[in-house]
């Protein structure tokens, strides 16, 4: 039997951004008005024929009035309320997606407070730590890269507006991978008056890049690649040819101050020059077509495993969408310094990421790209791989960064991807149980557990010791929807998966 679909407060919310009231939406759709009050009021189930009406009022696709578009947001309020310090009693899932469904734009808010909560916190115990002076205090926002963070992230990873400029500049300069150097320095020189030197000795040892406004010359290192190259003139390209569409981006963003917005510019920069290198129709065919092979990928554009990846995040525009990943780049510590997520997985906000987490490995098989199939203690499924990745160098003594980057996507996808194959995507035991982080995770029997979770209490009995560090009542399992592939409750010890030439050993908890 199909589940009804009410859509209400999403139908609000786009009748309030293209400022109609309710009797000229109504005319736009072709109903009646009581008709569009009761769908608005979630008192009707929406059609199918109207959903189809819904897409071509407003341009949108389909998929965002779905059920499952709200996933994401779900999963962390979710995460959330395993913090024993917001709530006694944490809510169920039903009530959750209940808030989710008809108070989208609260929800996002009280998500959005709870990390900010967060930061202070732990700001205000590091300043308490370091004996800060009176004169000194700790600061009341977040942090210019954690501003700029969230901001992609609600863009879903895609700016739709430097996409489409940048596919149309690759079209117009005809860019073929390996020899697209050449057009964009004539570019830069015919329509801007920029000469391009490449001169490792007016550079400083680390520096890739340098723009002389002065003397309209961009200095570029002559020990990249072609494709590095290219994407260093492209993201001037984009500061001097599309500086109003960046401004026009950045005011809409909500910045708090030059800091963010100055990185935030520098990030939108970054995204044109990976969007004009693997221009999004070309590279989601091309996808789609090696099924999501990366080391295909990169020998068709000309880029590193890094560029390729961070690039099938992106691959979000309305109506022509590709798998949604999540991706990360996490270095040797385990601090992660890029996220971004078209998917509900939920990373760490702070206190580091899982250690089962097999991105972590990858930095012990450097080169070897690692897959796992995941699953939050919430029941949800991912199936990711890992892979290191090494820049700089050059020279003993020359500064040179090694991390390792995570790709995922949810365990629905995962057939689409050439990795997948030979796994049984569908078999319980197959799945290592991570969490979002130990601060938060509700998993009670883990070995590999750093520090005990917030709000809850341990249990202390001097009469045994076990592998298990911290011992706690757990909590009653949370499930999720039903096409989350099945399996255990959440929490409970599972069987490690054989070691593969593709898969990681399984750093995980026994029972």
């Amino acid at each position: 039997m199909s589940t009804k679909l009410f859509v209400g407060a999403k139908l609000r919310r786009l009748r309030q951004q293209q400022g109609l009231n309710q009797t000229a939406l109504a005319e736009r759709l072709g109903l009646s008005l009581s008709y569009t009050c009761q769908l608005e009021n979630n008192q009707r189930p929406v059609t199918a024929s109207v959903l189809l009406k819904l897409s071509g009022a407003f341009r949108c696709d389909i998929s965002e009035f779905a059920e499952g578009h709200d996933r994401r947001l779900m999963s962390e309020l979710q995460a959330l309320f395993q913090d024993a310090t917001i709530a006694a009693a944490a809510p169920d899932a039903v009530e959750i997606g209940r808030f989710v469904e008809h108070m989208p734009d609260m929800a996002a808010a009280f998500v959005a407070l709870y990390h900010r909560h967060l930061r202070l916190d732990e700001e205000y115990q590091q300043l308490v730590h370091r004996f800060y002076g009176d004169q000194q205090q700790a600061p009341r926002a977040p942090l210019p890269h954690e501003e700029v963070r969230d901001f992609f992230n609600r863009r879903n990873n895609y700016i739709d507006s430097l996409d489409r400029a940048a596919e149309t500049l690759a079209r117009r300069l005809d860019l073929v991978p390996g020899r697209r150097v050449t057009a964009l320095i004539d570019e830069l020189r015919r329509r801007h008056g920029i000469s391009v030197h490449f001169d490792a000795e007016t550079l400083d040892p680390d520096e890739l890049r340098r723009m002389d406004g002065v003397a309209q010359q961009l200095t570029i290192s002559p020990t990249l690649s072609d494709g590095q190259q290219a994407f260093q003139m492209a993201t001037q390209l984009a500061l001097l040819a599309y500086g109003d569409v960046v401004n026009d981006e950045l005011r809409g963003a909500g910045l708090i101050d030059e800091q963010s917005a100055a990185l935030a510019r520098h990030g939108l920069a970054h995204y044109f020059a990976g969007a004009l290198l693997m221009p999004y129709q070309t590279f989601l065919k091309t996808a789609a077509r090696t099924r999501y092979d990366i080391e295909a990928l990169q020998q068709r554009f000309h880029v590193g495993f890094e560029s390729v990846c961070h690039r099938l995040s992106t691959i979000q525009r309305p109506g022509e969408r590709g798998v949604p990943f999540y991706f990360v780049r996490v270095d040797q510590a385990g601090n992660i310094s890029k996220r971004q997520s078209a998917t509900s997985f939920h990373f760490a906000q702070q206190g580091g990421a899982c250690p089962l987490w097999h991105v972590h490995e990858a930095f012990a098989q450097p080169g070897r790209i690692l897959t796992q199939i995941a699953e939050m203690p919430d029941g949800s499924r991912f199936f990711g791989l890992a892979r290191t990745v090494e820049r700089g160098g050059g020279g003993f003594l020359k500064p040179r960064k090694m991390f390792a980057i995570g790709l995922g996507c949810e365990i629905s996808h995962a057939s689409a991807l050439i990795y997948a194959d030979g796994i049984d995507l569908e078999q319980p035991r197959m799945a290592v149980p991570i969490g979002p982080g130990c601060r938060v995770c509700p998993r009670p029997a883990c070995a590999q557990r750093a520090f005990p979770p917030v709000g809850k209490l341990l249990e202390t009995d001097n009469s045994r010791e076990s592998l298990v560090s911290y011992r706690f009542a757990a909590d009653p399992p949370v499930t999720v929807a039903a096409d989350r592939g099945g399996g255990p409750p959440a929490g409970e010890p599972r069987r490690a998966p054989a070691s593969g030439v593709r898969r990681a050993r399984p750093l995980r908890p026994r029972p």
